[in-house]
């Protein structure tokens, strides 16, 4: 073997365990400093460290780029968010048409999709297929919102606009949420909604449905800059998001109030922009999602960035993500059913 093999084996494998031991430090810690490198997921990554361990161990012949690989992939199946769907194998298939009822009980079929300010085309028949009870609509003109409404359930159901948000519903929204209180009264809300539905049979949901702050997405990372822009871009997300979750705790006791919580938060679960939403909410997806979750972009999906939350108060039975023809994220259709209280 020449030595500048050796060398180069060797080297490729230093490479690849420091980048492993750096990538790990980042999404445990995620630091705001090196939110950049966090908004591309773990796996992708992994898919860099693993490469570079192939190629050593072709060079070296020896035991230890695969054992660097083998620690990638344990920490990628450990860490990526799509992995949660392989311990649903096997589990039903959510079906298109009126939500099939769950263990004798009624669901409750919600829809989320930003639908990309209508710049890929109406998504109203991709929607109506599914037969949802509430659809979250995110980059939606309000026209499309009562379109959508009369689509679904003609004169017998619900809207609300807000800027270029939007809830319909099966149901009547009782009680709508303008804007923020207290000590945040001065505050922009933006376009996120919170509202009271009462449901066709009577019961009551509260429902928020978010649009945050849309992601840095410039990965030069040899810029400064970008350094820069992905951290104030990150914190800018997070103190959107504390703000529409301080209305919903002003407005809503969440220990007593069945609520669903969805939308676009231009944010991966593993972001800490939603950490503790894990302490009043059930990630649906990680609960009972199947298939590949991933919502952006549509074309080659390898962000998970659109997500239906739930209180205690519901149990997910069926979820799925849908690609739609007509937006750029692909559309995230959940089932749930309403414990007795």
């Amino acid at each position: 073997m020449s030595m500048l093999r050796r060398i180069t084996g060797w080297f490729l494998t230093g490479i690849s365990l420091a980048l492993y031991l750096f990538i790990v430090w980042c999404f445990v810690w995620q630091s705001d400093h090196f939110a950049a490198i966090t908004v591309l997921p773990i796996w992708l990554w992994g898919v860099i460290g693993i490469s570079l361990c192939a190629v050593a161990f072709y060079l070296l012949r020896v035991r230890l780029p695969v054992i660097v690989a083998g620690v990638w992939c344990v920490t990628v199946l450990a860490g990526a968010d799509e992995a949660h769907a392989l311990m649903h194998i096997g589990k039903p298939a959510l079906q298109r048409g009126p939500a099939a009822v769950y263990q004798g009980g009624p669901v409750i079929r919600v829809v989320s999709l930003n639908c990309n300010m209508l710049l890929t085309g109406d998504p109203t028949p991709d929607i109506a297929v599914w037969q949802p009870d509430i659809v979250l609509l995110q980059d939606a003109p309000a026209p499309l919102v009562a379109e959508v409404a009369r689509v679904l359930y003609g004169n017998h159901g619900d809207f609300r606009a807000r800027q270029t948000n939007g809830i319909v519903t099966r149901g009547k929204i009782q009680r709508v949420v303008d804007g923020p209180t207290g000590s945040d009264a001065n505050k922009p809300f933006w376009c996120n909604q919170q509202v009271t539905i009462v449901l066709p049979d009577g019961r009551s949901v509260e429902v928020v449905n978010v649009h945050l702050l849309s992601a840095a997405t410039d990965l030069r990372f040899w810029r400064r800059l970008t350094w820069r822009e992905h951290r104030i871009n990150r914190a800018r997300r997070h103190d959107e998001l504390s703000l529409v979750r301080s209305v919903l705790g002003q407005t809503t006791n969440l220990s007593n109030t069945p609520t669903l919580f969805g939308g676009d938060f231009n944010a991966p679960a593993t972001d800490i922009v939603l950490r503790g939403l894990d302490r009043d909410f059930v990630d649906a997806f990680c609960a009972i999602g199947t298939g590949w979750g991933d919502t952006y972009q549509r074309h080659f999906p390898i962000l998970r960035i659109d997500h239906i939350y739930a209180t205690r108060h519901f149990t997910p039975v069926r979820f799925t993500t849908v690609t739609t023809r007509f937006s750029d994220h692909r559309m995230v259709v959940a089932d749930f059913v309403m414990k007795q209280p």
